[in-house]
């Protein structure tokens, strides 16, 4: 009997450990559920860096409807090689690994640049609304991608204007400042996502790429807008051989631009 119970004791000790090696093996391991293509983290994970990639966990209806949320798309594969990137291409002490911040909490407010992924399936509430306007008149930045069609640019233009009623986006210049901070990417082309391999340029049903934003009062951009492109795909499909060069190599050096935009001005 007592060593039934030993054997019972080890059995859920090991459960224990094995569980505990599993929430802290990954730093976000609560949120890869979530995620489509979460990867282990470095050894730096928890290092303490100047810049951190910030993604944005919001809520849609669409939840757990394709199994994963919507914000997970591309997730975590997509920003750790894009991270990778900036940390070859700039002098910015980046951190090896994203920074997850729910649209409920506070903690954005310590995170100057953040991505989101989906902003056509978003739905806000007024508290997320205000707290998102108060990012933004902090000096907050957001990249959005990946969202196609006109039913997602007016689910996603409803959400902006529940955090700035009657402030419209605008389409991007050629030779936009954003384009040109560290790199040349003026007159950017359309950044198909994955599909490109089987010849499938377009998304969804979404033609015509824009890159638009949303400015302040002053035109400092606070919202950059990747309209039916996909440049979470090039940066997450870099390493892959299939997945064109070309759209790879420009979506990771907007991507920097963009960064190296919001640290700027």
């Amino acid at each position: 009997m007592g060593s039934r119970r030993i054997l019972i004791a080890i059995v859920v000790a090991v459960g224990l450990l094995t569980a505990q090696r599993l929430a802290t093996h990954n730093r976000w391991a609560q949120y890869e559920p979530e995620m489509q293509h979460p990867v282990d983290d470095p050894p730096d994970a928890w290092e303490k860096t100047e810049f951190a990639f910030g993604r944005l966990r919001f809520r849609s209806p669409r939840d757990g409807y394709i199994r994963r949320a919507r914000w997970g798309t591309d997730s975590n594969k997509s920003e750790r090689l894009f991270m990778m990137a900036l940390r070859r291409l700039t002098r910015v002490h980046v951190r090896s690994i994203e920074e997850i911040v729910d649209v409920d909490d506070d903690e954005i407010f310590n995170w100057p640049f953040m991505y989101a992924v989906g902003v056509g399936d978003w739905v806000l509430t007024d508290s997320q609304a205000a707290r998102l306007r108060e990012y933004f008149l902090r000096g907050g930045f957001l990249m959005v991608d990946d969202f196609h069609n006109e039913r997602e640019w007016a689910t996603f233009m409803a959400g902006l204007h529940k955090i700035f009623p009657g402030r419209e986006a605008v389409e991007m210049s050629d030779d936009d400042l954003a384009f040109q901070v560290a790199y040349d990417t003026r007159k950017p082309y359309h950044i198909p996502g994955y599909q490109i391999v089987h010849g499938q340029e377009w998304e969804r049903g979404g033609v015509g790429g824009h890159y638009r934003a949303l400015l302040d009062d002053h035109g400092r951009m606070q919202v950059a807008i990747c309209f039916n492109m996909d440049l979470g795909d090039a940066w997450e499909w870099a390493d892959a051989p299939e997945y064109p060069e070309k759209y790879s190599a420009l979506a990771l050096r907007i991507g920097v631009n963009y960064v190296l935009y919001d640290l700027s001005h």
